[in-house]
């Protein structure tokens, strides 16, 4: 008998052991990955093209076998009807909002959209159109991220000075509530530095690119980690603006960029422009956690290959992040820590 509760012993140890660890990627494709973790559950979202898609889970490792359900799909016929891009879907002073990029076909037209559901569970009640959301310019727009700060809302997103392609910047804007912007834009990122600036696109056109701005609030900084060069390329990494927690964030002069990537693909071990990331904690509270896509192999681009990473991350001293290096997939992984 005692042989037969050390077999069953040992299997319930290796199933606990199992079920408490992970690794990557989470799903075998998926774009722009965002995350957002509420009651219990990861909502988990990312870039489908012609529709928003979320799905529910009780762990991170548990999306591949998780509650998946289309929110919205677009109308045809419309300015926001197809390249849907970066859906973000978070919950905002009662209610749950859903940001993402569209247009109508041309790639020109990409403009910030938003949704809302006053439902306790995003899964369920009605996702209401609450229209673009852009301030008084109405340039070109992709990737908007928004976080209620010190009680002021503000969206940071990737566009466009003028008219034309050929360089993305970060922008940023107060908001008067989740789906209206109050006042003018200010840019706080241009490309600057060499790692910037891979973006050769062939026949002689090149694109600069900043992309995919996500916030991040520590201790008495605010951080806002961004995408940089072009995802077409193997060198697409993330980049790092910083600014007091006291500071006008509207004022460019506030927000200081790094030199140097701090997240960039990693030869060793096989992993390929990592990019367009998101964070989130542990259930407990604890841990941070960083979400990213990336490629397995050297020229797959901006396609079907780029999937969704997750990893732990640390803070260094002096209060900045240490993303450490993208690890390479099927490393097992504990998971994100709960509470006991």
């Amino acid at each position: 008998m005692k042989k037969y509760y050390l077999v069953f012993a040992g299997l319930l140890l290796a199933l606990t052991t199992q079920a408490q660890n992970f690794s990557n990627p989470l799903l075998p494709s998926g774009a722009d990955p965002y995350n957002f973790y509420k009651d219990g559950y990861y909502y988990y979202t990312h870039t489908t093209g012609n529709r928003i898609d979320l799905w529910k889970s009780k762990s991170i490792d548990g999306l591949k076998n998780a509650e998946r359900k289309t929110i919205w799909k677009a109308p045809a016929g419309t300015a926001y009807s197809k390249e849907i891009w970066a859906p973000e879907v978070m919950f905002l002073r009662g209610k749950w909002y859903a940001y993402f990029a569209a247009d109508d076909g041309k790639n020109d037209n990409h403009r910030m959209y938003v949704l809302e559901n006053a439902a306790a569970d995003p899964m369920q009640g009605e996702w209401v159109f609450k229209g673009k959301i852009a301030d008084a310019t109405d340039k070109w727009a992709i990737d908007g991220d928004v976080i209620d700060f010190k009680g002021q809302l503000y969206m940071i997103w990737s566009g466009w000075e003028g008219d034309t392609n050929g360089r993305q910047e970060i922008f940023i804007a107060k908001l008067k509530n989740p789906w209206t912007v109050d006042g003018p834009r200010v840019k706080i990122s241009s490309p600057k530095f060499s790692w910037e600036k891979n973006g050769d696109l062939g026949g002689g056109e090149h694109v600069d690119v900043n992309e995919g701005p996500q916030f991040l609030p520590h201790g008495d900084k605010l951080f806002i980690i961004y995408s940089a060069s072009g995802c077409w390329t193997d060198f697409y990494a993330l980049g790092m603006l910083t600014a007091s927690a006291k500071s006008n964030l509207l004022d460019p002069a506030s927000w200081k960029k790094s030199e140097k990537p701090v997240f960039e693909r990693s030869v060793e071990n096989g992993v390929y422009a990592p990019g367009h990331n998101s964070f989130f904690k542990s259930p407990d509270g604890k841990q941070d956690w960083i979400l990213y896509h990336a490629n397995d192999k050297p020229g797959q681009g901006c396609g079907g290959f780029r999937s969704p990473r997750a990893q732990q991350f640390t803070w260094n001293t002096d209060g900045t992040p240490n993303f450490g290096i993208p690890l390479k997939t099927g490393t097992l992984l504990a998971a994100p820590s709960v509470k006991k």
